[in-house]
Protein backbone atom coordinates (compact mmCIF):
# COMPACT_ATOMS: atom_id res chain seq x y z
CA UNK A 1 0.00 0.00 0.00
CA UNK A 2 3.17 2.37 0.70
CA UNK A 3 4.53 2.67 -2.73
CA UNK A 4 0.69 2.91 -4.12
CA UNK A 5 0.40 5.94 -1.67
CA UNK A 6 4.11 7.00 -3.23
CA UNK A 7 2.71 6.66 -6.85
CA UNK A 8 -0.24 8.64 -5.96
CA UNK A 9 1.17 11.61 -4.16
CA UNK A 10 4.49 11.77 -6.58
CA UNK A 11 1.33 12.00 -9.70
CA UNK A 12 -0.78 14.77 -7.82
CA UNK A 13 2.23 16.87 -6.37
CA UNK A 14 3.34 16.87 -10.47
CA UNK A 15 -0.56 17.85 -11.67
CA UNK A 16 -2.45 19.49 -8.83
CA UNK A 17 -0.36 22.60 -8.41
CA UNK A 18 -3.60 24.30 -7.34
CA UNK A 19 -3.49 22.11 -3.97
CA UNK A 20 -1.07 22.74 -1.01
CA UNK A 21 1.22 20.92 0.62
CA UNK A 22 -1.14 20.81 3.75
CA UNK A 23 -4.08 19.74 1.08
CA UNK A 24 -2.56 16.78 -0.36
CA UNK A 25 -1.09 15.96 3.25
CA UNK A 26 -5.17 16.10 4.75
CA UNK A 27 -6.33 13.98 1.17
CA UNK A 28 -3.30 11.40 1.47
CA UNK A 29 -4.99 10.26 5.07
CA UNK A 30 -7.71 8.78 2.59
CA UNK A 31 -5.61 7.61 -0.39
CA UNK A 32 -5.66 3.89 0.72
CA UNK A 33 -9.30 3.84 1.49
CA UNK A 34 -10.02 5.15 -2.35
CA UNK A 35 -7.93 2.35 -3.25
CA UNK A 36 -9.93 -0.36 -1.41
CA UNK A 37 -13.49 1.24 -2.94
CA UNK A 38 -12.85 0.47 -6.59
CA UNK A 39 -13.96 -2.54 -8.57
CA UNK A 40 -10.84 -2.53 -10.41
CA UNK A 41 -7.21 -1.32 -9.10
CA UNK A 42 -4.85 -1.90 -12.21
CA UNK A 43 -1.00 -1.16 -11.53
CA UNK A 44 1.67 -0.59 -14.29
CA UNK A 45 5.00 -2.18 -13.31
CA UNK A 46 8.46 -2.21 -14.23
CA UNK A 47 9.73 -5.16 -11.96
CA UNK A 48 8.17 -4.14 -9.01
CA UNK A 49 8.14 -0.51 -9.42
CA UNK A 50 5.26 0.98 -9.80
CA UNK A 51 4.88 3.46 -12.98
CA UNK A 52 1.37 4.21 -12.86
CA UNK A 53 -2.50 3.27 -11.30
CA UNK A 54 -5.43 3.04 -12.56
CA UNK A 55 -9.01 2.33 -10.33
CA UNK A 56 -12.60 1.69 -12.42
CA UNK A 57 -15.71 0.87 -11.18
CA UNK A 58 -18.27 -0.57 -13.25
CA UNK A 59 -17.30 1.99 -16.68
CA UNK A 60 -16.48 4.55 -14.62
CA UNK A 61 -11.97 5.81 -14.52
CA UNK A 62 -12.43 6.66 -11.09
CA UNK A 63 -8.55 7.63 -11.00
CA UNK A 64 -5.35 7.62 -13.33
CA UNK A 65 -1.99 8.29 -11.63
CA UNK A 66 1.10 8.09 -13.10
CA UNK A 67 4.23 8.69 -10.78
CA UNK A 68 6.17 11.98 -12.10
CA UNK A 69 8.74 10.48 -13.18
CA UNK A 70 6.99 8.56 -15.79
CA UNK A 71 4.79 11.07 -17.52
CA UNK A 72 5.22 11.57 -21.21
CA UNK A 73 6.08 8.31 -21.95
CA UNK A 74 2.41 7.31 -22.68
CA UNK A 75 2.08 4.98 -19.73
CA UNK A 76 -1.26 6.79 -18.97
CA UNK A 77 -2.48 6.27 -22.29
CA UNK A 78 -1.80 2.62 -22.48
CA UNK A 79 -3.76 2.47 -19.22
CA UNK A 80 -6.56 4.32 -20.67
CA UNK A 81 -6.76 2.17 -23.86
CA UNK A 82 -6.30 -0.85 -21.78
CA UNK A 83 -8.92 0.28 -19.39
CA UNK A 84 -11.52 1.06 -22.59
CA UNK A 85 -10.78 -1.97 -24.50
CA UNK A 86 -11.41 -4.41 -21.17
CA UNK A 87 -13.87 -2.28 -18.61
CA UNK A 88 -15.86 0.02 -21.74
CA UNK A 89 -14.67 2.89 -19.57
CA UNK A 90 -16.53 5.22 -21.08
CA UNK A 91 -16.87 8.43 -18.20
CA UNK A 92 -14.96 10.48 -15.43
CA UNK A 93 -14.46 13.45 -13.81
CA UNK A 94 -11.53 15.53 -13.55
CA UNK A 95 -10.09 18.68 -11.76
CA UNK A 96 -10.75 22.15 -13.77
CA UNK A 97 -8.22 22.93 -12.10
CA UNK A 98 -5.84 20.41 -14.30
CA UNK A 99 -5.55 21.38 -17.91
CA UNK A 100 -2.82 18.97 -18.86
CA UNK A 101 -5.43 16.32 -17.66
CA UNK A 102 -8.94 17.71 -19.21
CA UNK A 103 -6.82 18.26 -22.03
CA UNK A 104 -5.20 14.39 -22.01
CA UNK A 105 -8.63 13.02 -22.12
CA UNK A 106 -10.01 15.22 -24.68
CA UNK A 107 -7.19 13.78 -26.60
CA UNK A 108 -7.90 10.19 -25.76
CA UNK A 109 -11.82 10.66 -27.03
CA UNK A 110 -13.55 12.15 -24.11
CA UNK A 111 -15.53 15.33 -24.11
CA UNK A 112 -16.99 17.57 -21.12
CA UNK A 113 -20.58 16.98 -20.42
CA UNK A 114 -21.35 18.69 -17.35
CA UNK A 115 -19.67 20.68 -14.81
CA UNK A 116 -20.10 20.56 -10.64
CA UNK A 117 -18.20 23.42 -8.57
CA UNK A 118 -17.18 21.54 -5.59
CA UNK A 119 -15.75 17.88 -5.72
CA UNK A 120 -17.40 15.17 -4.14
CA UNK A 121 -16.22 15.90 -0.93
CA UNK A 122 -17.62 19.51 -1.04
CA UNK A 123 -14.44 21.70 -1.88
CA UNK A 124 -14.15 24.48 -3.83
CA UNK A 125 -12.68 22.47 -6.74
CA UNK A 126 -14.26 22.24 -9.47
CA UNK A 127 -15.03 19.05 -11.26
CA UNK A 128 -16.14 18.31 -14.90
CA UNK A 129 -17.64 15.00 -15.65
CA UNK A 130 -16.45 13.75 -19.10
CA UNK A 131 -17.65 10.85 -21.60
CA UNK A 132 -16.20 8.73 -24.26
CA UNK A 133 -18.29 10.36 -27.62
Amino acid sequence: MNQLVATWESAVIATHHFLSPQEIATIKQYVPQAFRGVQHLIVALEGDRIRALMGINETKLEMLFVAASERGKEIGSQLLRYGISRYQIDELAVNEQNPSARGFYEHMGFKVVSRSPIDDQGNPYPILKMCRS
